[in-house]
């Protein structure tokens, strides 16, 4: 860190990668990718000796890939891009701006510290007309429109925020040969999913295998079991005012939602060891069950990461974690993923969100791996796999995305007092008692 403060923004150059240095991966005119798209892009820029520095979160392999598709940005520009990445980046970053030597574009994990920035006059805004391309060339544009857009430090508004690689979290995993085994359908609304999860018991089998265990970190994933159903029970806006505490969390919504996660998790017939096993299984090995045979359990909601933890040469396909129909709430999709904001306004830095705009800048990292998009322009079989692509298609049919909320409640609650509180809901203590502990905690720090 001291090198940080020593020297700003060339800290930030530490693991840093020239996506001019390495060949392009695709050539361009090859393949099924939108190569109008690059040629178009590179008609309309000259940016020769321009050099536009990048910083994110983005290390190793992330690193490698995110260079491939800068890479066609220089091609197309002319332009140099040197990206660094840090696994403290939201450290650095702050520390770069205040010290007046931020990079042109950094890359934000998450709204809230964007959000800060934007508010403390770091950020500036993105090209005009940049909010109404996004809402109509990203699947539920309005959603990223809004999760981009926070306060200038007069209080006005403005679109900040470019998200570009998003990850998925309303999935479940299951086996297929499982599922075709005792001919179960795929679940398309809630309410099917309830009954196949009471068919699955009359059938003598277990549902659901849900584990809380993570370290330090315990009660995490029951957090997202919540922050899906509250997508599922309530309007987006709601969901909204939650993250921003003005509902409380002991209000009947946010109840009713932690109430939801218990219809699965607290039937000691729905879920893998009894409703007691939830809280103290490690997250990592709670899926196992899926795959033994016969199953130990059927069914598995967990974000798009969860196969790095499945057996080897498993079967596990996965379905969209289904609204409610009779709610009539739409396709909404739970998630979390990176934004881009121009920290260092330059001409490079423009053209580089507008970059982004274009479905080759998606296409290249598509088609490597650990991508997934909802720009409705990308050809999605360029997916690597089928798995990405399914993941892909999920995004697409979302009418409502929402970033992860205990990512951007304060720390004391969305990675403190929510994930003991679902502990605590899972042992035996009632919603409403969690709700009004965790609301007495965010009070406090007020």
């Amino acid at each position: 860190m001291k090198s940080v403060l020593l020297t700003g923004a060339a800290a930030l150059a530490i693991c840093a990668g020239t996506a001019q240095a390495q060949d392009l991966v695709f050539a361009p005119g090859e393949g099924d990718f939108n190569w109008d798209s690059f040629e178009s892009f590179s008609g309309e820029y000259d940016l020769s000796g321009e050099t536009v520095e990048v910083t994110g979160p983005w290390t190793g392999r992330d690193a490698e890939l995110v260079n491939s598709v800068m890479a066609y940005f220089e091609e197309a520009t002319g332009a140099t891009v040197n990206f660094s990445g840090s696994d403290s980046f939201e450290q650095d970053i702050v520390i770069a701006a205040r010290a007046g030597s931020a990079p042109n574009v950094a890359v934000f994990p998450q709204p809230g510290l964007a959000s800060d920035m934007a508010s403390q006059g770091y950020l500036t805004p993105l090209p005009e007309g940049t909010a109404d391309w996004m809402q109509e060339n990203y699947a539920a544009g309005q959603s990223w429109v809004d999760l981009g857009s926070y306060e200038g430090p007069e209080g006005e508004e403005n679109y900040y925020g470019f998200f570009y690689k998003v990850d998925v979290k309303s999935v479940v995993w299951y086996s297929e040969s499982a599922f075709d085994e005792m001919g179960y359908d795929i679940p398309e609304t809630m309410e099917e999913l309830k009954e196949l999860t009471e068919q699955i018991v009359d059938d003598g089998g277990t549902p659901w295998c849900i584990g809380l265990g993570s370290g330090a970190a315990t009660g995490w994933p029951a957090t997202d079991w919540v922050e899906d159903m509250m997508l599922r029970t309530q309007p987006p806006e709601v969901y909204d005012q939650w993250v921003e505490n003005e509902i409380p969390f002991d209000d009947p919504a946010v109840v009713g939602a932690i109430e939801e996660f218990g219809w699965f998790a607290k039937n000691d017939d729905y879920v893998q060891g009894g409703s007691q096993a939830v809280a103290t299984t490690d997250f990592r090995e709670s899926p196992a069950g899926l795959f033994t045979i016969p199953p130990e359990c059927y069914m598995h909601r967990q974000a798009s990461f969860i196969p790095t933890f499945f057996p080897e040469d498993n079967d596990s396909s996965f379905f969209y974690f289904p609204a409610y129909e009779e709610k009539d709430l739409g396709q909404p999709v739970l998630g979390a993923g990176t934004l881009w904001a121009i920290t260092g306004e330059s001409e490079g830095a423009n053209a580089l969100i507008e970059f982004l705009k274009t479905p080759i800048a998606h296409e290249v990292w598509m088609a490597q791996s650990g991508f997934l998009t909802p720009h409705t322009g990308v050809n999605t079989e360029l997916y690597a796999n089928e798995t990405l692509k399914g993941l892909g298609d999920i995004l697409l049919g979302a009418s409502t995305f929402r970033f992860d909320a205990s990512d951007l409640m304060p720390g004391e609650i969305g990675a403190g007092a929510f994930w003991t509180g679902m502990v605590d809901y899972v042992t035996g203590t009632p919603a409403e008692e969690v709700g009004a502990d965790i609301q007495d905690r965010w009070d406090s720090i007020q």
